[in-house]
């Protein structure tokens, strides 16, 4: 969808592909198997930190009183699912994804499944994130939150 030009997507994958600060680790048979880094724990580059910048700028409407408030980023294997079905607590949440297009095997997709059904009130955090079963409950088509 071309939103980075190509020397800005050239740069964070190489960024990303170089960073030795993916210290999380997520277990394939219980997390679906990847690494995570974070900003806290040494996620920093210039350019990242730009490009939050340059989106308030590109998409004033939707970025207008959110300020970037945390960054992370994730390597998946090929060879295991990926993150779980989960709900991110975010007024604006922005997904990039770095991989190169002849590395899609289904071009119909991206890679991620968008759900509208916001969890119930009374749902924390951990409920919504760490329930896997019962959030697939949630957004499956007739469940309880559909």
């Amino acid at each position: 969808d071309d939103i980075l030009t190509k020397e800005a997507l050239e740069r964070i994958r190489k960024v990303m592909l170089e960073s030795t600060v993916f210290y999380q680790t997520k277990m394939p048979l219980k997390f679906g198997g990847y690494v995570g880094a974070y900003i806290d724990d040494g996620l920093y580059d210039r350019i990242l930190l730009k490009l939050a910048f340059e989106l308030h700028k590109a998409l004033p409407r939707i970025m207008k009183n959110h300020p970037l408030r945390y960054l992370w980023a994730y390597k998946y294997d090929s060879d295991f699912t990926g993150i779980n079905t989960h709900a991110d607590q975010a007024a604006v949440n922005v997904n990039l994804w770095l991989t190169p297009d002849d590395a899609n095997l289904d071009m119909d997709s991206g890679g991620l499944v968008v759900f509208t059904t916001k969890p119930p009130e009374d749902w924390d955090f951990e409920r919504f994130n760490k329930n896997t079963q019962l959030i697939e409950n949630l957004v499956k088509p007739g469940g309880h939150g559909a």
